[in-house]
């Protein structure tokens, strides 16, 4: 028996109680089940990995609105799509969702064209991102979404997937008449190995098993594992290898790997992995590890940005080359980020605590009368830090050699 939809949309969930993963959402009490419990229908940017759950969460606050929904992808659509949807009737008693997948694909001009609609509330858009907002969204278009950070599922949640995946295989296959097959089943290893390629992606896992079902009629290892190789599977390549290329591009020039971190650029170029990523996540990189036991690293990361923005694909590989070998072989020192990360938990924990009343602005007679700044020394070495928080010590200076 062949499946007559993709497997992906078979089990799609209709609601919160279907809906596995994000539980930091959407679980009780949390934000995006509030509102949707709410009937609250607002601009958003979903920003996470492919295959946890983007489309589904947008068709789901669609159908609890009451509202109606077009999707559309940003590498196919532009302006005369969305003049469609708004329509000539702008009293329209629908509530319009525009959800749009890999908003970071459209351009200036086009998020400057949606812009006015989202404001005016004439849409409600839905963006779809695997890239920061914050770089690839326009300001303006920004400030008017709430952001919705989506994080990669973890095994737990992609084992729960593949097992709703197998009983809506047997449904369907025992729903007919003419089947007297045995029931699908998947034994723990071949379960095991399916959750490890997933990496985090239900997209991933279902199109195997979509895949090997509609090849083999079978679930065993070896089934996966030809499937895997087999040419009728398309797997999206840079979905696929997107996360896992970085991070091993970020790890080997941490480990000061030079040859490792090109291979690995070099496979991000091949892909056509856009090059204003890469070159952001050096930037990230010279201040993170490199920091100050070089902190010209910084100055190339970011002239590497530059050039990238100037030259564009092909010539930019060669200033990126460079720079990665130079990052790659720099000393490391992540003691100024240790110590915001440390600082960040202490806000994070203590919120707002008073700031000391010598360090305090004094723009006033008042606030003087009160004891702002009173006591103030300019290169004084008392501890500056609030009163709940004195001798604590962020900064810890340790260099790491090049080598380790």
């Amino acid at each position: 028996m062949t499946l007559t939809q993709p497997l992906a949309s078979l089990i799609r969930p209709q609601n919160l109680d279907e809906f596995i993963g994000q539980e930091h959402l959407v679980g009780e009490g949390k934000p995006l089940r509030l509102a949707i419990q709410n009937g609250s229908l607002f601009s958003m940017l979903f920003w996470g990995p492919p295959g946890v759950g983007k489309t589904t969460l947008a068709r789901i606050i669609a159908k609890s609105s009451g509202a109606e929904i077009f999707e559309l992808s940003a590498v196919s659509a532009g302006k005369d799509d969305i003049k469609k949807i708004l329509g000539t009737n702008s009293a329209s008693l629908y509530k319009k969702i525009l959800f749009l997948d890999e908003i970071h694909r459209f351009n200036k001009a086009q998020q400057d064209f949606l812009l006015p609609y989202v404001e005016s509330g004439a849409l409600t858009l839905i963006g779809a991102t695997t890239e920061n907002p914050s770089f690839e969204v326009i300001s303006p278009l920004l400030s008017r979404c709430r952001v919705f950070v989506l994080k990669e599922l973890s095994d737990d949640n992609v084992g729960q997937i593949i097992s709703r995946a197998i009983k809506v295989i047997n449904q369907k296959e025992h729903s007919s008449s003419d089947s007297k097959s045995s029931k699908l089943k998947i034994n723990p290893k071949a379960k095991a190995w399916l959750v490890s390629l997933a990496n985090g992606d239900a997209r991933q896992a279902l199109t195997m098993i979509d895949n090997a079902y509609t090849l083999y009629h079978d679930l065993s290892l070896d089934s996966l594992k030809s499937t895997l190789q087999n040419k009728f599977l398309r797997f999206d390549k840079k979905g696929e290898e997107h996360y896992n290329t970085i991070s091993a591009f970020i790890k080997s020039m941490r480990a000061s790997n030079v040859d490792a971190a090109l291979y690995y650029l070099s496979r991000m170029i091949e892909s056509g992995e856009d090059p204003k990523y890469i070159a952001r996540r050096m930037v990230v990189f010279a201040s993170e590890d490199i920091g100050l036991a070089n902190s010209n690293a910084l100055l190339m990361a970011n002239q590497v940005f530059r050039s990238v923005e100037i030259l564009g694909y092909p010539e930019c590989a060669i200033p990126l080359a460079h720079g990665v070998a130079y990052l790659a072989l720099a000393q490391k020192d992540r003691s100024a980020y240790d110590a915001l990360s440390a600082a960040r938990a202490d806000v994070a924990n203590f919120g707002n605590l008073p700031i000391p009343m010598n360090l305090r602005n004094a723009p006033t007679k008042l606030m003087k009368n009160l004891g702002y700044g009173q006591g103030y020394e300019k290169y004084s070495k008392a501890d500056l830090l609030p009163e709940k928080l004195k001798g604590r010590r962020y900064f810890k200076s340790l260099k790491i050699n090049d080598k380790t």
